[in-house]
């Protein structure tokens, strides 16, 4: 059996690999955003109903993702990545052949939890591979290639709904996909976290408390929120998600040891990244359809629209990630998310039933480049903030916060827009959709607030090239 390529060569390819599965997990994120008015439009469904094709996604890739690193950890890293790959390109045939919005929702929950293997293990594969000196670079090409996902999202979503159908974002996976399962195969080392262990109870606490907190908020509009459906759904949620923090404080083997959050880089990193995407994704899904329903341009005219927000992370990440290297990564941050919500700022400013393009593009280059520098530093303030022995857990814990506040955002901000507007006309959208896009920026501002907590000058802290921290503190090869 062909073993995997090591030293220089093993890291380009781990590179590539472990990039090109976390840009079709996080296409998946945007891909349907330009596509929605075509999906309700093809297979019916209302607001609710379009935020679930969306949320289903999402949530399912936040409650599973720690679940997803444990697996990794302890039945290995490679092995996992390669059932998570599987699962999200059936998962993604299945979507493309759904007859009914149901079904739709059905796959695309299966599709996050194949995408809630693949991504932490993108990260730990990554990190054991490139040597601490040479990271930030590496993660910063990392981030460059999951900040064209961001970019092309909105973009290739429109483009292939408009050209071919909307069927054709799900299709576009499966290629990809069976590209990259030999490849991973071939070329990616085995690597391992001594004495992991799975935490059963505390995935069907995380994943309850969530599923209900997001039930509730997305039916609350429809159902009014008082009423015992929602009520109870809000209440349950809240109380598992504060069962599994108790959990994280009481068990000896949680799926995300709450210790963790004593270290203020790892809190303020999680905080502020749970904050971010609540704003930003909330507000893409708003904007993406009042282009298209509101404007009157095409799916693949709305997506090029978008790009000056969306792409920047493309062209400023790399930077970003030698920026970090140099002055740590809080101060690049911290700018990132200023600048985000002042983007998102200046686009409320401007929506209207008749509003330009010139005068939305301000808002739009400035949000850009503010999400540009936020991804590269985060990644590097996350893995560093732990031994590397907890960084499996640590990427997962990220990313879950992350998708969690993208669910809550979309939720939340699609509440704000059910209360204040609807789509019965233009003025109506823009009705809704201006106070929704103010409570995106001002939660991406909070983030700037909270990032402030991680400590100055924090720089990658890494163990020696080759090694890693074993469960218990011991010193174990890893491959390189």
């Amino acid at each position: 059996m062909k073993q995997p390529v090591t030293g220089r060569s093993g890291v380009v390819w781990t590179i590539v690999v472990t990039s090109v599965a976390a840009f079709m997990a996080a296409l998946d994120n945007l891909v349907v955003t330009t596509a929605l008015p075509s999906i309700r439009r093809s297979l019916g469904g209302e607001l609710a109903e379009l935020e679930w094709t969306v949320n289903a996604y999402t949530l399912t890739f936040a409650a599973l993702l720690m679940f997803g690193a444990a697996l990794g950890d302890r039945f290995g890293r490679r092995r996992l990545f390669l059932v998570g790959l599987a699962v999200f390109t059936a998962a993604s045939a299945a979507a493309a052949l759904s007859s009914g919005i149901g079904e739709l929702i059905a796959f695309r929950a299966v599709q996050g939890a194949g995408a809630a293997i693949v991504m932490p293990l993108t990260l730990t594969l990554l990190t054991a591979a490139v040597p601490p000196a040479r990271r930030g670079a590496a993660l910063g090409a990392f981030s460059a290639v999951s900040g064209l996902a961001v970019a092309v999202g909105p973009l290739v979503g429109g483009s292939l709904t408009e050209h071919l159908s909307w069927q054709w974002i799900f299709w576009l996976n499966v290629p990809v996909g069976l590209l990259l399962l030999p490849l991973a195969r071939l070329r990616l080392a085995e690597s391992y976290a001594p004495g992991a262990r799975l935490d059963i109870p505390g995935t069907l606490l995380v994943s309850g408390g969530l599923f209900g907190i997001v039930h509730g908020l997305v039916n609350a509009s429809a159902d009014g929120w008082t009423s015992p459906g929602v009520l109870g759904s809000l209440l349950a949620g809240t109380a598992l998600i504060g069962a599994f923090i108790r959990h994280g404080f009481r068990a000896k083997h949680p799926m995300l040891p709450m210790r963790l959050f004593r270290s203020r880089a790892f809190l303020g990193i999680n905080a502020a990244g749970l904050l971010m995407f609540l704003g930003m994704f909330g507000s893409i899904f708003l904007l993406s359809q009042y282009l298209q329903a509101v404007l009157g341009y095409s799916p693949t005219e709305a997506g090029l629209r978008m790009l000056p927000w969306t792409g920047m992370p493309m062209l400023v990440a790399p930077i970003a990630g030698i920026l970090s290297d140099r002055f740590g990564g809080r101060p690049v941050v911290v700018t990132g998310l200023t600048l985000q919500a002042a983007g998102l700022a200046l686009f409320a400013l401007v929506i209207g039933p008749d509003a330009s393009y010139a005068a939305q593009l301000p808002g739009l280059i400035v949000g850009g480049v503010g999400m540009a520098l936020y991804f590269a530093p985060a990644a590097g303030l996350v893995m560093s903030s732990v031994s590397p022995a907890e960084q499996g857990i640590a990427s997962g814990a990220n990313n879950a916060l992350r998708e969690v506040g993208g669910a809550l955002g979309v939720a939340v901000l699609a509440s704000v827009f059910s209360a204040r507007g609807g789509y019965e006309s233009a003025r109506a959208f823009t009705d809704g959709t201006v106070p929704a896009v103010w409570i995106g920026s001002g939660a991406v501002a909070l983030a700037a607030l909270v990032a402030l907590l991680i400590p100055k000058g924090g720089r990658t802290r890494a163990p020696e090239p080759g090694t890693a921290e074993g469960a218990e503190g011991e010193r174990v090869p890893v491959a390189a």
